[in-house]
């Protein structure tokens, strides 16, 4: 029995041995197999092309990648880090899979916003294994060749955000495994080619500001795995598509800032995984509502400046997921819903510039906390949730009973700015006025121009009347953006402006996401001059991405259109910082004035960043083109502060004559006693009667 466990023991070493043996052998196999498969090198061609790129745009690797020598090497190898992490802008992917993995090909570039200046390099079109480009954000210029369409193998391609112009290239038609396409915010001309249609794997299309022009291609028909469609300021002309309709896997659509004939096609009620859904400034034709009851996935619904007709539908609250409506600026009438104020999740509407009627909802959701129902024909008293503390409430211009409703803690002004403005109507006070838009009281030492501060804080739905009740001020637009990240109303610059000496005046100015409005308020009737003055502080000069942005807006005056896509940049000789005025005759018959900034969806979206759109003003003065017959007095300098002055005046006339005739009645008493002194001296009386009239002199002045 004692010999078992010793045949154990034996068995085990040998087993042990020749387990180390085949550990052994494998490893004198495996450096044998190392030595056979050298490390695997760049493409000596596109690594030449990719250097000297590099070399022309003054840009170099980062220390992720390029970390032996060879552009293949380090972070370039693997799939962590990813081409969009940080670490590897500029940076390229790898696949070192051919000739036996000998062999390295580059597969992604990435130098996004590195301010590359210049064309395309012809070195470019050599890399043709890239399967991702993405050169957005820099300042390239030029057209876009034809080589471009020799990438055969590109999956996502960003070339937006940079200065390219001529046609659109047809051959990226060519392209045909293309899965996202950006090529927004540029300068291209003419119509989108129908070449794009054969890109049936597309699942993304930015073209927003990128120029082209015309209707939207029959071909697009095949573009169904369309997710996110971005065609917002871009002209584009004709009918929406209907075949849109059939895009079913859609999610976002961005259409305002177009051309677009009515109506919005009801075949989008197939469109039912849209979570975004943005048109705007259809023309012509009334659309309707109807095709929105079953996109119940919807988030943001902005249908504004559609010509959309008919009363608001019930069926809002069955999208459950819908946290921002924006109908406004169209032709709805009837009664709001009360569903729709007591919404779930939704938290901002926009109805202003309708023709709604009725009261108010009497109840509000707690999370809805933003609403617009200004220029409307709503009545009544108003609830008690329109005193909820921290809603933006915008009320202007409808016919609620003021006088019998609780405004304390609303901003003031609602009864004046009520529509038709009845306050000092028919009994002006004022003939002028001037206002420092988005900024500080100041004074002008070139004109003297005493311009009234507006630095109040002002929301997506607010209003403001100024204490003197002179002017008042309307805003009402979310960013759709970034709507999340408490979008500012103003604008500020410490860069002084050249062209001015009033360079303070034009260094802060008042912005909005959609509709800005100045009132004049208690004016007389008749001609005046209005000066708009501007300066773009926010999109500023260079040979930068961030000199790329467009601003535009409408102006209106009185209700009347005066400058239609307004770019201050342009009017100013494509300069920022650069003062500019405009000015505006008009006529006021009803003691108020209006003076309208609308954006229409035109302009870049996002340079120099997101939500930078929209109107912007730095000052207003308006003066009168007749002879006022009204003080023009601030309310603080009315009749109770002339009556004051004109008391102190008396008091002081009245003290100074009773001096006076006490001064008289001692000079008569001393020319009585030298009367009867025989032997005064002459010029003793010479001298009293100098003073005497020395002091009826400075009476006389005094009167």
């Amino acid at each position: 029995m004692a010999a078992v466990p010793e045949r154990r023991k034996i068995v085990s070493r040998w087993q042990l041995w020749r387990f180390l043996l085949v550990i052994a052998v494998n490893l004198v196999g495996l450096v044998g197999a190392q030595s056979n498969n050298p490390t695997p090198t760049t493409d000596p061609a596109e690594a030449r092309a990719l250097n000297a790129m590099f070399a022309r745009w003054r840009i170099s690797a980062t220390s992720a990648w390029n970390t032996t020598g060879d552009v293949c090497s380090g972070g370039a190898l693997g799939d962590s880090p990813q081409i969009t992490d940080r670490t590897m802008n500029p940076g390229i992917k790898c696949d070192c899979s051919a000739n036996n993995f000998s062999l390295c090909h580059i597969t992604a570039l990435r130098a996004f916003d590195q301010d590359i200046q210049g064309a395309l390099p012809d070195e470019l079109w050599s890399l043709t294994q890239l399967t991702d480009l993405n050169l957005g954000r820099n300042y390239l210029t030029g057209q876009i060749p034809p080589s471009i369409g020799n990438l055969s193998r590109m999956e996502y391609l960003d070339l937006g955000v940079n200065d390219f112009s001529g046609p659109f290239p047809s051959e990226l038609g060519q392209l045909t495994n293309l899965l996202s396409l950006g090529i927004g915010i540029n300068n291209f001309s003419g119509p989108l080619p129908h070449e794009l249609g054969n890109l049936s794997r597309l699942q993304q299309f930015y073209i927003a500001s990128g120029g082209v022009s015309g209707p939207i291609p029959e071909t697009f028909a095949n573009l169904r795995n369309m997710r996110i469609f971005w065609g917002h300021d871009t002209d584009l002309t004709g009918e929406i598509p209907a075949f849109i309709g059939n895009w079913t896997n859609l999610q976002t659509l961005r259409f305002h800032g177009n051309s677009f004939q009515g109506p919005i096609p009801s075949s989008f009620s197939n469109l039912i995984s849209l979570i975004e859904l943005q048109i705007g400034e259809v023309q012509n034709i009334n659309s309707s509502l109807d095709f929105l009851a079953n996109l119940t996935s919807l988030s943001t619904l902005i249908l504004r400046n559609n010509n959309i007709s008919g009363s608001i539908p019930t069926f809002f609250n069955r999208l459950q997921s819908l946290s921002l409506l924006d109908l406004s600026f169209n032709n709805l009438t009837g009664r709001i819903p009360d569903e729709l104020f007591n919404h779930v999740f939704l938290s901002s509407i926009f109805l202003g510039n309708n023709s709604l009627s009725g009261m108010l909802p009497a109840r509000k959701s707690d999370v809805l906390m933003s609403i617009d129902v200004s220029y409307n024909e709503l009545s009544g008293t108003l609830p008690s949730w329109t005193r909820v503390r921290n809603l933006q409430l915008n009320l202007v211009a409808n016919n609620f009973d003021i006088d019998r409703s609780d405004i304390r803690d609303l901003p003031k002004g609602l009864r004046c700015l009520q529509r038709d403005f009845p306050c000092h109507r028919g009994s002006p006070i004022y003939s002028e006025f001037s206002i420092k838009c988005g900024g500080p009281e100041y004074s002008s030492s070139s004109s003297h121009i005493v311009y009234e501060g507006d630095n109040e804080t002002l929301g997506p739905a607010t209003y403001y009347m100024k204490s003197t009740g002179r002017w008042a001020v309307s805003n009402v637009g979310l960013t759709t953006t970034n709507e999340g990240n408490n979008p500012v109303y103003q604008a500020s610059t410490q860069t002084l402006l050249s062209n001015t000496i009033d360079s303070e005046l034009f260094q802060t100015a008042r912005i909005s996401a959609g509709s800005l409005r100045y009132y004049g308020l208690g004016l007389e009737n008749g001609h005046y001059n209005v000066t708009l003055q501007f300066a773009e502080i926010v999109i500023v000069d260079g040979r930068s991405f961030w000199t790329l942005g467009r601003r535009r807006f409408d102006i209106y005056v009185q209700g009347n259109l005066v400058s239609r896509d307004f770019d201050i940049r342009r009017e100013a000789g494509v300069h920022s910082l650069y003062a500019l005025s405009r000015i505006y005759p008009v006529e006021v018959v009803n003691n108020y004035l209006e003076i309208h900034l609308f954006w229409a969806g035109k302009g870049t979206c996002c340079v120099p960043y997101f939500g930078t759109y929209g109107p912007l003003i730095s000052a207003i003065h308006v003066t009168p083109n007749f002879v006022p017959t009204v003080a023009n007095r601030l309310p603080n300098q009315g009749p109770n502060h002339i009556g004051l002055i004109v008391g102190i005046v008396i008091g002081v006339v009245a003290a100074i004559t009773l001096s006076l005739v006490v001064v008289i009645f001692i000079l008569h008493q001393k020319r009585k006693r030298s009367l009867e002194d025989e032997g005064a001296k002459r010029d003793a009386r010479s001298s009293q009667a100098g003073q005497f009239v020395s002091l009826k002199g400075s009476y006389i002045e005094l009167k």
